[in-house]
């Protein structure tokens, strides 16, 4: 048992990891001369301009921005309510709260992955970009590790489901 708990414990903490770095790393969409992710965009690698009220459908990228931040948020909760509700509560009645507010954290970074797949060309249109050079990009490993980190959390909730039932 003790190595189900500790396998758990280094898949909730990866979890996580992926969530901070899908949503702080500017690698959501990649060109050659240029990436963008939901805080800001960068053209040659230094010029970076933060994405404002200026830039179209702004109020999309605001719903990634608070969606991704919520499941990372739910997400360190979760791991702290796990680890109180290791030691507080009696078998058969742990880790169902746990399991909630990580199934919650994986609905808020499939929704903010999902937003972004749909509006993501229309993000970048605008005076500063050739639409056709940002056009030509592809998917970042930021938003890869945006969908990986859904199926991590998805699976960590549901393993808190079962493990509820383990002595």
């Amino acid at each position: 048992m003790l190595i189900l708990l500790a396998f758990i414990i280094v898949f909730h903490i990866s979890s996580a990891a992926l969530l901070f770095i899908a949503t702080i790393d500017s690698a959501w969409w990649v060109g050659e001369d240029f990436s963008t992710d939901v805080w800001h965009r960068c053209l040659n690698g230094t010029n970076c301009t933060a994405l404002d009220e200026t830039f179209p459908d702004y109020r999309s990228i605001q719903a990634i921005q608070a969606t991704m931040i919520l499941s990372t948020i739910l997400c360190c909760v979760a791991f702290f309510v796990f680890i109180l509700q290791l030691f507080r509560l009696k078998q058969g009645e742990r880790f169902v709260l746990t399991s909630i507010i990580q199934l919650l954290s994986c609905l808020c970074v499939m929704i903010a992955a999902s937003i972004y797949t749909d509006r993501h060309e229309e993000f970048h249109v605008g005076p500063q970009y050739d639409f056709f050079q940002v056009s030509s990009g592809q998917y970042g490993y930021s938003y890869v590790l945006a969908w990986v980190a859904f199926s991590f959390t998805l699976l960590s909730g549901i393993m808190y489901l079962i493990l509820r039932k383990r002595k």
